[in-house]
């Protein structure tokens, strides 16, 4: 098993936080989204909010790669409508290049190497 950790900036407007976050719920995340995370090998994925950071955190299988997925989800219709709404709630972080979202963060610390 693989972790990964993702950040991304919400655009800071309340009303549309909220948005995102309601589409997030598991009652409203479309089926399509769930079977294409994991069809790619993602077996968990969380996502935490603070103002409006977004942190992720990603178990993937061994063999998961972030270039298998993105070819995945540019051939999916489904998974391109989605993003195409998220991207109204979504901006890029300061450092992003251009049409960058998540960002891969480093890990810096860990208690129990």
């Amino acid at each position: 098993m693989k972790k990964y950790c993702l950040a991304l900036d919400l655009v800071n407007n309340p009303a549309l936080i909220a948005e995102y976050e309601h589409w997030h719920k598991a009652e409203n995340c479309w089926p399509e989204i769930k079977q294409s995370i994991l069809g790619a090998g993602i077996n968990q994925m969380e996502i935490y909010r603070t103002g409006n950071r977004l942190f992720m955190i990603m178990e993937t299988e061994d063999d998961f790669d972030f270039d298998t997925k993105s070819a995945m989800d540019a051939g999916n219709l489904k998974v391109q409508e989605w993003e195409q709404l998220m991207w109204k709630f979504q901006q890029p972080m300061p450092w992003a290049k251009e049409g960058e979202k998540w960002m891969l963060m480093d890990k810096i610390f860990n208690l129990n190497p």
